[in-house]
């Protein structure tokens, strides 16, 4: 909070607060700053002091004045292709002028993550707590491959092309008891499961290409693509899975070349595919010539039974993504992707362009955590423990006058608050909380009453105090 027995002025500290924030990327590339009559409000300060602190973003070259809308963050100017929308009109080429997201706009989020927050949990991040993760078995594995003749052996070269085959023999087990059939070598891992897509999406895609993403969907996929080039073309997410009519027409129009999707535990909302759905659109994938891209990051979480696409299709024009770094650490970046053979050889020449190699040491020690069963008793406890948390998160938010857009399901939850989330984002940074607004997961970006929030962090009663009292005066 601003305070006035610092050495520094009430205007000096407002206007280094919003400048900490645009430099940190937590305040996105034209974003609205408040009035300044909400800022006095807000800060209990006078007009006048916010008025001298803008001047002073003004004249750092932060923020613009437009005239009679207020104060924006800056941008540079950029050309980047536009998203497609449903009734963009009957020619392949039709688009809307409205802004893409930039990448600067989609990493706001995970630049927050980074921040410390004097160590409070965090309803916007996107993993579980750290205290969730602590294991004795990681460490234990990670030593035992990292003995010296170990170490000799494994780092004093760069190692398989695919990948650890420990790991991928592990991998092709694994797949197949969620019925998902793939060998050893049909497997490639990566570094997380966002490197598995990039890969994808370089190896199968060229600049220009349209590709359907989900939406809501994740804002760094979005961003992802369109730094490469891509038209994107959001398709409507809803329970059952994908609106399939909405993709009928973009294939009838713009023959898109990919499809990206989270069949189960889809975030933000949580939705899980179902058997007739996910049947109807791998009939359009064939009828149109795309294949689909299935990210199953939330896999070690999911419901036993889930439909994926991958099973039902045999990877014929599906390709399965997933990783660990939600279940085993977040910085402990392994993943990969598993594929039909026909696509392999493209897609492994693209990771050695991007990589050349992934860290076998940690492969081999998440091969160990597989193949003695640590790893499923870890996500059991997790999953345990996850019910118990978003069974308590629940009652809470709806007790601060929350309402779920979604049935609750698995990490994540899909709020109505009511009011527009970006604003509420930037009242909470004040009070020390990271939240997820509801435009950070649209292909366009724009005022959204929704915002996601994860049931591992939002246990602190006094977070949803805090939420409803700013709710009450917004």
């Amino acid at each position: 909070m601003l305070t006035r027995s610092s050495s520094q002025s009430l205007t000096e500290q407002l206007s280094g607060r919003f400048a900490q924030r645009i430099r940190d990327r937590l305040l996105a590339p034209g974003a609205r700053l408040p009035s300044v009559r909400q800022c006095a409000q807000q800060q209990g300060v006078s007009p006048s002091t916010v008025v001298a602190a803008y001047d002073q973003l003004l004249a750092q070259g932060l923020v613009e004045a437009r005239k009679n809308r207020g104060f924006f963050v800056r941008e540079l100017a950029r050309r980047e292709p536009a998203a497609v929308r449903p009734g963009a009109g009957s020619r392949a080429g039709a688009t809307d002028a409205a802004p893409r997201p930039s990448p600067v706009d989609a990493t706001a989020l995970i630049r927050g993550m980074f921040q410390g927050f004097d160590g409070k949990p965090q309803p916007g991040m996107g993993a579980f707590p750290p205290q969730w993760l602590e294991s004795a078995f990681m460490p234990a594995a990670v030593r035992k491959v990292t003995g010296a003749r170990a170490l000799q052996a494994v780092s004093l070269q760069y190692g398989e092309p695919m990948g650890d085959s420990a790991l991928r023999l592990a991998l092709s087990r694994k797949l197949a008891a969620m019925n998902v059939h793939a060998g050893p070598d049909h497997i490639i891992t990566t570094v997380g499961a966002t490197h598995a897509l990039d890969i994808v999406s370089r190896a199968l895609l060229r600049a220009g290409d349209p590709v359907m993403v989900e939406e809501p969907g994740w804002a760094v996929e979005f961003a992802r693509l369109t730094a490469l080039g891509m038209r994107l073309l959001p398709v409507p997410r809803r329970a059952d899975g994908p609106d399939l009519d909405v993709m009928a027409r973009y294939c009838e129009v713009h023959r898109p070349k990919l499809y990206v999707s989270v069949s189960v535990l889809h975030n933000p909302t949580g939705y899980c595919l179902s058997p007739g759905s996910a049947h109807r659109l791998l009939q359009l994938a064939q009828r149109h010539d795309f294949h689909v891209v299935e990210d199953d990051t939330y896999s070690h979480i999911a419901p036993e039974h889930a439909t994926r696409l991958c099973a039902l299709d045999g990877l014929q024009r599906t390709i399965h993504v997933s990783g660990f770094a939600k279940i085993l650490a977040p910085n402990w970046r392994v993943g990969f992707l598993a594929a039909n053979p026909a696509l392999i050889e493209r897609l492994l020449d693209t990771k050695l362009l991007s990589t050349l190699t992934t860290p076998a040491l940690l492969e081999r020690a998440l091969a160990l955590c597989i193949e003695q069963g640590q790893l499923r008793r870890h996500a059991e406890r997790i999953r345990t423990r996850l019910d118990a948390a978003r069974s308590r998160s629940v009652k809470l938010a709806l007790n601060a006058g929350c309402r779920f857009a979604a049935e609750p399901a698995g990490l994540f939850g899909w709020v109505e608050t009511g009011v527009d989330t970006d604003a509420l984002a930037q009242r909470m940074l004040d009070e020390g909380y990271l939240l997820a607004p509801g435009a950070l997961f649209h292909a366009e970006r724009k005022p959204s009453t929704l915002m996601r929030i994860n049931f591992a962090t939002t246990q602190d009663a006094a977070f949803w105090r805090k939420y409803a009292e700013l709710v009450r005066r917004m």
